[in-house]
């Protein structure tokens, strides 16, 4: 792209409309993780500029997200005993592990995790965010133990509730709900709700608990070098952080491509959000991943190139530098209204909407996901609705396997005689070679298509049995498109029982990788070289042949 004065006057505008969104909802997600606002910003800071400079999508504006700041007090409450220096170990481990995703060039299989996991994950962070800034809202301090520490501390706040801090939530989430969705391109509805809500707490409604001054300042660096028994147990909650935050990034570059026609390079960016989290860690910063809100401002603010983001970025370390001290104090209540409205936008409302019509199996997995999510943690709810979403697809692919696989027989005077009914002489052909009419010597098992680990279990009993009613049986692989190393085996023992009934094995039709695989394995050690033909036609000559062995009466062709 040509880099012209116009270009830099649309990066340099799309970064600071970029960064007047940014910093709000950074202040809101530090507060929210219990870290405090200058974690917040640092981690803006950090994944702003490293993933605008190394990543893979040139429009897109990282920083904390909501997903990644529940995430983290999940870490800190539970992986790191409440160590904050632990804690931020783990986030540099996150990061280091989506650096190695992104060099080992993987990056986009990550987003091949199951939609209804996502739904169902996304959803759950949206309700826990809603339901952890209930107390703020009613004027209490925001309570610790996520969810069910929220839930908890409901009945005290209801008991003290600040009608100031009520109304400047409600009005800070009103205006936001109700903004214009043509005006939300320009200004972003959150950042709309929240000067609504301040400048309503800042005149009138002055008993509402405030944020009376932004802490400025350079960060520090906050890492302790841990033990290696802490590192073994930080791999689990750093693998979660690490992919959370490769799909949420992923999917934000994804949103960025449809609205600027370009196409994102996966592994770069999730190298660049490596970057970006491992900075943060170092710093004392939260971790994050590309931000949608903050993306879609930038582009639709004519942001086109790497600048925008480098712009945003060193705007905010301004704020955190020199001119943190000249905000105005902010309502909490405000800042947890603005955390609705983002809790609100994460659940997947498309699919709530839907889910009278969504199929019995996936509505289990998103009520599973989003269940675990809420009442016990992440790492849990990811690890079980992955296997959850992949038991059921397996179930699904297992009949749809079984469907393209044939297993018939191939009747005598048809195949190997090739006589034809509608021939007047049918009858007298038949009864010259003395073929009986059922008989059915040869049978074909034909494997039609895909054939995975999900089949591989009901291949032999679906089959087995057909086997043993026939002199020669011919596999035909003419249509196989892909077998794996579970079907491989499968096919193994089904040779096996070829061999223990005194049968015939014709292998037709094998090439490709379907004949990689089963020559890798040593699947057909047990079948004779002669008995791995082309087609269709070789084969009817070779099991004419196999059954001239036993004496049998075959007229010539």
């Amino acid at each position: 792209m040509q880099i012209d004065l116009k270009t830099i006057r649309g990066d340099i505008l799309g970064g600071i409309t970029a960064a007047v969104v940014a910093i709000p909802i950074g202040m809101a997600f530090g507060i929210a993780s219990g870290m405090g606002i200058l974690a917040g910003l640092y981690g803006a800071v950090a994944l702003c500029l490293m993933g605008s400079i190394f990543g893979g999508t040139k429009t897109q504006i990282s920083g904390p997200t909501a997903p990644m700041t529940v995430a983290m007090t999940v870490v800190i409450a539970t992986y790191a005993d409440g160590s904050i220096a632990q804690a931020l170990v783990i986030v540099v481990f996150a990061g280091v592990i989506q650096v190695l995703l992104g060099l080992s060039r993987i990056g986009r299989f990550v987003v091949y995790t199951p939609y209804v996991v996502i739904s169902g994950f996304m959803t759950g962070i949206g309700l826990i965010i809603v339901l952890v800034h209930l107390p703020p809202i009613l004027g209490a301090e925001t309570p610790s133990g996520g969810a069910m520490g929220a839930v908890s501390a409901l009945p005290e706040a209801f008991g003290a509730t600040n009608l100031h801090a009520v109304f400047v939530a409600l009005v800070t989430i009103g205006f936001g709900l109700l903004w214009p969705k043509r005006f939300s391109l320009f200004v972003p509805a959150p950042l709309v709700g929240l000067i609504v809500g301040s400048v309503l707490g800042l005149f009138w409604l002055t008993e509402a608990p405030r944020l009376e001054s932004m802490p400025i300042g350079l960060p520090s660096f906050s890492l302790e070098f841990p033990s290696a028994s802490f590192l073994l147990r930080a791999i689990e909650p750093a693998l979660i952080l690490a992919l959370l935050g490769s799909v949420d990034s992923l999917l934000t570059s994804l949103v960025a491509d449809s609205m600027t026609g370009t196409s994102h390079n996966s592994n770069r960016e999730l190298i660049g959000q490596g970057l970006g989290n491992i900075t943060a860690g170092l710093i004392g910063g939260l971790p994050g991943a590309g931000t949608t809100t903050c993306t879609v401002t930038n582009i639709v603010s004519n942001g086109t190139t790497r600048l925008s983001g480098i712009v945003c970025g060193t705007l905010i370390l301004s704020v955190l530098l020199w001119f943190g001290k000249l905000f105005p104090p902010i309502p909490l209540s405000a800042l947890a209204g603005v955390m609705v409205l983002v809790g609100l936008e994460i659940v997947d409302w498309n699919l709530v909407k839907r889910l009278h019509r969504v199929q019995a199996y996936y509505l289990s997995v998103v009520l599973l996901t989003c269940g675990l999510t809420i009442f016990v943690d992440l790492v849990t709810a990811v690890a079980v609705g992955l296997i959850v979403a992949g038991l059921t697809h397996a179930a699904q692919l297992e009949s749809l396997e079984l469907d393209n696989l044939k297993s018939l027989p191939l009747l005598d005077w048809k195949f190997l005689h090739k006589l034809d009914p509608d021939d007047p002489k049918f009858d007298e052909g038949m009864a010259e070679t003395g073929v009986d009419v059922f008989s059915a010597r040869v049978g074909l098992v034909e494997f039609n298509g895909i054939y995975t680990v999900a089949s591989s279990r009901e291949l032999s009993s679906v089959i087995g049995e057909d086997i043993k009613d026939h002199e020669v049986v011919i596999f035909d692989f003419s249509k196989t498109v892909h077998i794996d190393d579970s079907v491989a085996m499968v096919i193994v023992r089904l040779i096996n029982v070829v061999v223990k009934s005194d049968t015939h094995l014709i292998i037709m039709g094998l090439g490709g990788s379907v004949a990689d695989t089963l020559n890798s394995l040593d699947v057909l050690q047990q079948v004779p070289e002669a008995h791995v033909v082309g087609d269709m036609d070789e084969s009817r000559e070779l099991a004419a042949q196999l059954l001239e062995v036993q004496r049998e009466k075959i007229p010539p062709s």
